[in-house]
């Protein structure tokens, strides 16, 4: 019986039957998006690559479970990530071959475009222009600003002459516009006062079509908005100017001076702006106020810094808060960064001295000199309130915390270019401080009214003197952080990090986030890398289209795309924009 049930059992089971399906379920790359949208049955593929990122990953995922593929050629795992191997600029194959259990075959083609960086310098370069330079790079969808402020024409307004170079230092700011994959210059833009040492051009900021401009040399005596602009009886009391786009003509909307304009304020630093809202900061204001809408004219506290929000309604900017810090400090430079994100007011006090950490600590213990802080503010109705005080982690004298911030709706980013620990990546050990000024940045995000750490950065390869966290750029998921005295020879992305033979040539870093994880994603250089080019300088990010300045680099190319072997305009100044 036993052997006749084994008989019987054994014909019952036969082979189990092989699949011939040999189609994909899904087809994703990395940072692109794929045309036509994926279909099972749509063999080839366009796509292309932004970020200046030559190397991606693939996910296919096969319909037969106990189907094999190759990307490639190479054996990968349905649906996981796949590195590709690093794409060079142009169009590159890539070929997903799927093998059912059967052996039957289907192979998926994409056509990838990785993009360089497009190269991008001043319709009238000329040495010391120092385009690009930090805080002088912003986007906003298709428009890119980046201000001069070493260049010296005595133009003014829009696309005047802009070869007299009788004001040196006056200043520029030149706006560029995507079509398709190409960029081109919209406008030549200058003050309405434009004088010799202003610096028009030292901070700027885009939101749709606004841009505003921060002049900090600027000296005249009048306040408030609109006020006259030819009485130089305040030195580098700054200004900042708002100018708007119709179609595609930019013209000046207003002229705006602090309410108490005094010599040295430096009103214009930094500025920020998004829809309707502007913040201005001014680091060595020297009231004594804290809080909001102080007393403005009490100057007892040299260099302790300010901040100014001002509203649109219609075409009319007016002052809707007057911002100080809440532990306000002699030298503190509160206000020499700012970011605006909605409701929400960042401003950084690079040079403030309490030795606490995190969030909320003691602001009177000043036992850490130039360690840095960062307030948070947030407006209900037309109030400002300050809602946090933030620290590092690991606070140390002189990390200068607070000198660059980005401000993404509840995620807020601080760099700290000063910072020395020896750590590398993210999440380190960051209190070996054995490797000075190699730079930190420190992630930060909000639940409801609460601020809490999220992240430790440091650079893959931190190093001392690296200045990584000197500009900071955020956007949702997405990181871009400036070291601007990096040193590595390596041009475009993923070179190598570890030859140090172009001393200050600087780089740039990607990170991008998956639920609350960063991780590095991208090591950007010049495509053109010099020693002391100061790339990234400046950082800016919108989507998936980033520029980095580098304001010492020295070519005497104009426009879009010129040669960048000829370096016969010191700190003339270049960006890199990709895609």
């Amino acid at each position: 019986m036993i052997a006749f049930m084994l008989v019987i059992g054994s014909a019952a089971c036969p082979p189990p039957a092989k699949s011939n399906d040999p189609s994909l379920q899904t087809l994703i790359i990395s940072d692109a998006t794929l045309s036509p949208a994926f279909t099972p049955e749509t063999m080839v593929y366009t796509a292309a690559v932004g970020l200046c990122l030559q190397t991606v990953t693939i996910s296919a995922t096969a319909a037969d479970p106990k189907a094999q593929i190759r990307v490639n050629g190479t054996a990968v795992t349905s649906g996981m990530p796949s590195p590709l191997p690093r794409l060079t600029p142009g169009m590159n194959t890539v070929t997903v071959e799927v093998t059912a259990s059967s052996g039957a075959r289907r192979i998926y083609t994409i056509m990838v475009l990785a993009g360089g960086s497009t190269y991008v310098k001043a319709s009238n370069t000329g040495a010391d222009d120092f385009f690009g330079g930090v805080g002088r790079v912003a986007i906003s969808g298709d428009t890119l600003a980046v201000g001069a402020p070493g260049e010296s024409s005595s133009a003014i307004g829009i696309d005047g002459n802009q070869a007299d170079n009788s004001k040196p230092g006056s200043g520029a700011v030149y706006i560029f516009i995507r079509s398709g994959n190409g960029w081109a210059q919209q406008a030549y833009i200058k003050a309405s006062n434009p004088d010799a040492g202003d610096g028009f051009g030292v901070s700027v900021a885009l939101s749709g079509d606004t841009l505003i401009v921060g002049a900090p040399g600027e000296s005249s005596g009048s306040s408030g908005v609109g006020g006259d602009q030819t009485s130089n009886v305040a030195s580098s009391s700054g200004a900042a100017y708002v100018f708007v786009r119709t179609g595609t003509t930019w013209t000046q909307q207003a002229y705006i001076k602090s309410p108490d304009p005094d010599t040295d304020d430096q009103f214009g630093t930094s500025v920020a702006v998004d829809g309707n809202t502007l913040a201005v900061g001014a680091r060595w204001e020297s009231s004594s106020a804290t809080g909001i809408n102080g007393d403005i004219f009490n100057n007892s506290l040299q260099q302790s810094g300010a901040a100014y929000v001002y509203v649109r309604s219609g075409t009319t900017w007016s002052l809707q808060a007057y911002v100080k810090a809440s532990n306000t400090g002699a030298g503190d430079e509160f206000g020499d960064s700012i970011a605006l994100s909605g409701d929400t007011l960042a401003v950084g006090a690079p040079v403030e001295s309490s030795a606490a950490t995190g969030i909320g600590g003691s602001q009177t213990d000043d036992t850490a000199p130039g360690s840095g802080a960062v307030y948070i503010f947030t407006r209900s109705g037309t109030t400002w309130s300050q809602q946090a005080y933030i620290k590092a982690s690991n606070t140390g004298q002189y990390d200068h915390f607070g000198a660059s911030i980005a401000l993404s709706r509840d995620t807020l980013a601080v760099g700290a270019g000063d910072e020395s620990s020896n750590a590398r990546g993210i999440g380190g050990n960051g209190n070996d401080d054995s490797a000075p000024s190699s730079g930190a940045v420190y992630i930060f995000t909000r639940s409801g009214s609460v601020w809490s750490q999220q992240a430790y950065i440091k650079a893959s390869n931190a190093e001392q003197g690296d200045s990584f966290g000197s500009s900071v750029a955020l956007d949702g998921d997405r990181l871009l952080v400036g070291a601007p005295s990096e040193d590595s020879t390596a041009t475009g992305e993923g070179g190598n990090q570890a030859d140090n033979g172009a001393r200050n040539s600087g780089a740039a870093y990607l990170f991008t986030r998956s639920a609350t994880t960063w991780s590095q994603r991208g090591y950007l250089k010049a495509s053109n890398t010099g020693a002391n080019d100061g790339f990234g300088a400046s950082v800016a990010l919108s989507g998936t289209t980033l520029a980095i300045g580098s304001p010492q680099e020295a070519s005497s190319a104009t426009g879009i795309g010129g040669n960048q072997a000829d370096n016969s305009a010191a700190n003339s100044g270049a960006v890199y924009v990709c895609p």
